[in-house]
């Protein structure tokens, strides 16, 4: 499959787009990357090194993945093929992560240097204990639960917020995510889907985008952030929209562990936004090798269920959080690390 444009009509906007790298390309990356240690020993070295090694994609689609990052009319997902990947993987680790025994990154590599074209990895303490690279694996005790370390329930349509004491959710939460496959599952089965916020609009009726407009909705605080901290209690935001900005270029807002609409009309919106996004999603089944660019604000990704197994063999996804820029957050830097907040 060749790549194709992230340009946008009008009447009917692209909101996938799909990249697919040459063999040649694939291959030169691959060896720069084998050949590169550790990224989390320096960061920004790493980062600088990335950017050199992936300015050797062909131009077409070095394009194509910067105007993802940076321009208002392309699709809010790109679909991203025919990666390099480590000639060999540890044991899927049991914990959800990181794995102690890796040893070659071309995985973080890829991960990273995809999120540099975009913007800058960046962490939250809650989430990860900080680190840059989140590795997304099933976790036995939380196989039921409303966050990555799910598998048997349908992971809701939602964005990646952040805890923020200021109230409001959707402030400090990353533009973007990365998403990379190491290892499928095990029936193949698991699918990732992202509904665009242009395509949703689109399918509300009027009264129902009236309300998720208004603010009458609270968001739960992340799953991590109520089991970690919380001790599951709920944390819920000040009132918002779930919709802003023109229906030309919306944003919207969903939690994954829980959003409360104020009244009973607002409960009914929810419910038909989340119909909305079933019906106009698109859906990926990640194999090794391919990755996901999810603009955190132009639309909604999901999950579906799928069988962990816990044998050492389960899904293994890499996730970076991204932003384009640190500043309006940058009351929550830690004292020790410029990418990483509270």
């Amino acid at each position: 499959m060749t790549a194709t444009t992230l340009q946008t009509a009008v009447s009917a906007p692209q909101t996938l787009g799909l990249i697919e790298l040459p063999d040649a390309a694939r291959d030169s990356i691959g060896r720069d990357l084998a050949a590169e240690p550790d990224p989390t020993r320096d960061i920004d070295r790493a980062m600088a090194r990335y950017h050199q090694i992936f300015a050797g994609l062909p131009l077409e689609l070095l394009q194509q993945i910067l105007d993802f990052g940076r321009h208002n009319d392309t699709p809010g997902v790109g679909y991203v093929r025919n990666l390099p990947v480590d000639p060999e993987l540890p044991r899927t680790p049991s914990n959800g992560g990181p794995a102690a025994d890796k040893k070659t990154y071309v995985a973080e590599g890829v991960l990273l240097g995809l999120s540099g074209l975009l913007g800058e990895p960046v962490g939250f303490l809650t989430e990860k204990n900080g680190n840059l690279v989140h590795d997304v694996i099933p976790v036995e005790g939380g196989a039921m639960s409303q966050t990555n370390q799910g598998s048997v329930v349908f992971l809701n349509f939602h964005n990646d917020i952040v805890h923020d004491a200021i109230g409001r959710y959707d402030v400090s939460n990353p533009d973007f995510l990365v998403l990379s496959c190491l290892r499928a599952d095990h029936e193949g089965v698991a699918a990732t889907h992202y509904a665009d916020a242009r395509d949703i609009v689109r399918a509300l009726d009027s009264r129902t985008l009236e309300l998720l407009r208004s603010p009458l909705f609270r968001l739960n605080a992340p799953g991590s952030y109520v089991r970690d901290v919380a001790g599951g209690q709920e944390v819920l935001s000040d009132p918002v929209a779930m919709i802003n900005g023109p229906d030309q270029f919306p944003e919207i807002s969903a939690s994954a562990n829980g959003v409360r609409g104020m009244t009973t009309a607002a409960e009914a919106a929810l419910d038909r936004l989340q119909a909305a996004c079933r019906e106009t999603a698109h859906q990926v089944y990640l194999r090794p090798g391919e990755a996901l660019l999810i603009n955190n604000r132009k639309g909604l990704h999901a999950r579906t269920p799928f069988t962990a197994r816990y044998d050492g063999a389960d899904r293994w996804l890499q996730r970076t959080y991204v932003r384009r820029s640190q500043w309006s957050i940058r009351y929550r830097q830690t004292a020790d690390s410029r990418r990483v907040h509270y």
